[in-house]
């Protein structure tokens, strides 16, 4: 395929999966039960933190979170106190704990008490190019509080070779001008032409083929690689290609 092909054909492919129904099969349609954005945000937040695995799990569980937190995460966040966490404890995905749990929420409270809440994290440490150094930077603000040194495992530090799929995702999903739906875009302050797609098993086996992506590993280098091809596709909105390649790779078996 030459360069104008293979943007026709993954336009194409956006604009099939990059719609409303996608939403009923992804874990974004847990943050799509709230209109606050602080809602918004601590929803995605949390469901992009235990998207690994089985689907229906993920959004089983997440849906199983927002429930623990009475459906009013921000409100939960804020103004809990230290009995309120004892309901969370029973809380598990995988390696994801009801101990990970609580230190989250008391992590997101310091976010939004001390430092202006997520956006204003992320926001006062991207670099023109990048929103890589901004997830590393808030990784060291959201374990400022007391925690276990295992739960750090579930927050991905790209400056430690991680291709910090999930975060990128959630980051996917506040930031990106959707005129579809799917995504928010209620994070204006950051521009989303610095966003980086989501790399998984999926994704990076589908860009492989298609020539997007020549490294082995699906580590932070790769995603370097990855969005430096897709941004020769669209310099504007680089990350809506997520769809096309999670779409080819998971619904077609490309």
């Amino acid at each position: 395929m030459t360069k104008k092909e293979l943007k026709e054909f993954l336009d194409a492919k956006v604009e099939q999966y990059n719609r409303l129904d996608f939403i009923d099969s992804d874990p974004i349609q847990i943050p799509h039960k709230f209109s606050k954005k602080e809602d918004i945000e601590i929803a995605g937040f949390l469901s992009a933190t235990i998207a690994w695995g089985n689907r229906k799990s993920i959004i089983n569980n997440a849906n199983k979170m927002m429930q623990l937190l009475d459906n009013a995460p921000f409100d939960f966040v804020i103004n809990h106190e230290e009995k309120d966490l004892e309901q969370l404890e029973s809380f598990v995905h995988r390696t994801f704990n009801g101990i990970d749990f609580i230190t989250f929420i008391k992590g997101l409270q310091h976010i939004y008490n001390n430092h202006n809440g997520l956006e204003a994290v992320f926001f006062n440490h991207v670099n023109k190019h990048s929103i890589q150094p901004a997830i590393h930077e808030f990784k060291t603000i959201f374990f400022e509080i007391e925690h276990l040194k295992r739960t750090e495992k579930h927050v991905s530090d790209p400056l430690k070779k991680s291709a910090a799929k999930r975060i990128n995702m959630f980051l996917r999903w506040m930031v990106r001008q959707d005129k579809t739906g799917v995504d928010f875009g209620i994070w204006q302050s950051i521009s989303p032409s610095i966003l980086s797609c989501p790399l998984d098993v999926h994704s990076g086996n589908v860009a492989r083929k298609l020539g997007l992506l020549k490294r082995k590993q699906n580590d932070a280098k790769a995603l370097e690689e990855l969005d430096q091809s897709l941004r020769k596709l669209d310099e504007n909105d680089p990350v809506k290609y997520d769809f096309a390649l999670f779409g080819l790779g998971v619904f077609e078996g490309f």
